[in-house]
């Protein structure tokens, strides 16, 4: 049984025409942000090359479109079939990086994807911001999303003196602005270097007149993430944009068959940045040199991120104030505005680290997913968890799942897996004490 595709196309800017049906219109004025924040408003010293530009608008195009395709309307409630038309200044170069473009939406979505290109009308282009002085550019780039990952990397640059900027690109999480700035602060009050912030806009809302429901899952977003980040690196002369996600949870092999694939986050796999390393180089025409994504978290666990962002000064506080839950009680209009349901992969991933490195964790959560009082549905992820770490793990359970680039080694790969798991029995050992003093 086939989906029958949903037709999108981008409009380059408020003033080009709708297009005609069966195409719907997308465009920037679903984005609900201030304008400040706003694509052609971004606090960066000089202007980017139309080559990032492109890639950006391909990437709010796409997450768009991800948020007006519900997935329940399909014939297993997940796969989708998107259409989707963007205008880009180098259809060439695109079509060239289409299939690399078209595996890492596959791959992050779980979708099937077609993507067409037409020439964006360079003459109504925005203007770029004002051209500094060289010498003011970031020298690095990062991720900023007021996770305990990004938190510990921004820490860790931050206190390496330098007399260069840290530019951190942070995409505000509705409900939590409040705990993003105050991370954020932290970071700032110990920085030994200057330190920038760009903030982003990941809130889209539905179109004037639609019916339906957004779509809640939201996979495309970390490409959203991370585009936002190449586009600040391209425009400041940065070589390197780093996303930082430790190597456990970035392969984040599936607890049971259900979640395989893209059912599980794949944001930061090794096979999401190959693709999208990819794709920047045949854009950029310069596949040798092109300005990289890497993850420089790849060989540490949740608790090695821990150990790290403790030994770089952050007070355990700190730490404990970050925001890691995937599914937020505040987010689904919990009234206690907690942070972290507490049943979740990630959350459990970030119990099991702070753990690691504190020997505790203070952080208030919803829930445990140990309290003999929750029903089944809601401790299904904690009793999945047991019976994986129950589960021998292979380099074929990773292959399996989701391909590796080929320059990829496995066995560390499987290492950085099988110690992550070392944290979660000890994790679970201990959740059998506390449920047996309680």
């Amino acid at each position: 049984m086939t989906t029958r595709p949903v037709l999108y196309s981008w409009r380059a800017h408020p003033g080009a025409p709708a297009p005609g049906l069966p195409w719907q219109p997308l465009s920037d004025d679903l984005y609900w942000e201030s304008s400040k924040r706003a694509p052609d408003r971004r606090l960066l010293f000089a202007p980017a090359p139309d080559w990032a530009d492109d890639l950006q608008r391909v990437a709010r195009a796409v997450f768009a479109a991800d948020r007006c395709t519900s997935r329940n309307a399909t014939f297993d409630r997940w796969t989708r079939h998107i259409r989707l038309s963007v205008p880009v200044t180098a259809p060439g170069a695109w079509a060239r990086a289409l299939p690399h473009l078209t595996k890492l939406l596959t791959t992050v979505t779980g979708d099937r994807w077609e993507v067409e290109f037409r020439p964006f009308d360079a003459d109504r282009t925005r203007s770029g911001p004002l051209t500094f002085d060289t010498e003011e550019y970031a020298r690095e780039v990062s991720l900023f999303s007021g996770g305990l990952d990004s938190l510990g990397w921004a820490a860790q640059r931050a206190t390496t003196i330098s007399s260069g900027a840290l530019l951190l690109v942070t995409f505000q999480e509705r409900n939590f602005e409040a705990l993003q700035d105050s991370v954020y602060e932290a970071v700032l009050g110990q920085s030994k270097r200057p330190l920038r912030r760009l903030e982003q806009s990941q809130t889209v809302r539905k179109p004037k007149g639609a019916t339906f429901e957004l779509e809640r899952s939201t996979r495309s977003r970390g490409l959203l993430y991370a585009t936002a980040a190449v586009h600040a690196a391209a425009a400041e002369r940065v070589p390197v944009v780093h996303i930082p996600e430790n190597g456990q949870l970035a392969l984040n092999p599936p607890l049971s068959a259900a979640r395989a694939g893209s059912c599980s986050t794949r944001s930061v796999h090794p096979w999401t940045l190959y693709h999208l390393n990819r794709v920047v180089a045949e854009i950029t025409d310069t596949p040798d040199v092109a300005l990289r994504v890497v993850n420089p978290f790849a060989s540490l666990t949740k608790g090695g991120v821990c150990a790290m962002a403790r030994d770089a000064g952050l007070p355990q506080e700190v730490l404990e104030a970050t925001l890691s839950c995937g599914t937020p009680p505040a987010r689904q209009g919990n009234q206690a505005r907690l942070a972290h349901c507490g049943l979740c992969f990630p959350c459990l991933i970030r119990r099991s680290g702070l753990l690691f490195a504190y020997g505790e964790d203070r952080t208030p959560y919803a829930s445990d997913p140990w309290d003999p009082h929750l029903d089944k549905k809601r401790t299904r992820r904690w009793r999945a968890l047991q019976h994986w770490l129950d589960t021998p793990c292979t380099v074929l359970d990773l292959l399996a799942d989701t391909p590796l680039p080929s320059d990829a080694q496995p066995a560390e790969l499987l290492a950085v897996v099988e110690r992550g798991r070392e944290e979660l029995r000890v994790l679970v050992e201990s959740a059998a004490r506390w449920r047996r003093a309680a």
